[in-house]
């Protein structure tokens, strides 16, 4: 067994921290600034965003979301989305499988 205190992690913003990685998935802490934003992207793989703490607004192809701590949002593999901190947000990512069909990483 792992684990992680995903609220106390020392996670620099703008440098997001893998805490694991596996040929089954990949889990990412991200510490995103109140104001800024992972801006509009996909990723190969299904993609799970837990906030941990803060606050965030999420925008895909559907309506905007705004949530807290303890909201999950699953996105399809290549769904465009971005994510902006209304207050300093902890974020914690999950990707399955890892890596995802097409990844520049050219496994899969």
């Amino acid at each position: 067994m792992k684990s992680w205190q995903l609220d106390t992690l020392a996670v620099e913003p703008h440098a997001p921290q893998v805490v694991s990685t596996s040929n089954e998935s990949r889990a990412i802490v991200i510490q995103l600034p109140a104001g800024e934003r992972l801006q509009d992207h996909q990723v190969h793989e299904r993609a799970w965003l837990c906030v941990v703490a803060g606050e965030v607004e999420v925008t895909s192809a559907s309506d905007p979301l705004r949530g807290g701590a303890g909201l999950l949002v699953e996105f399809d593999p290549a769904e465009r989305h971005e994510v902006t901190a209304r207050t300093d947000a902890r974020l914690l990512l999950l990707l399955a499988p890892w890596p995802g069909a097409g990844h520049p990483s050219g496994e899969r």
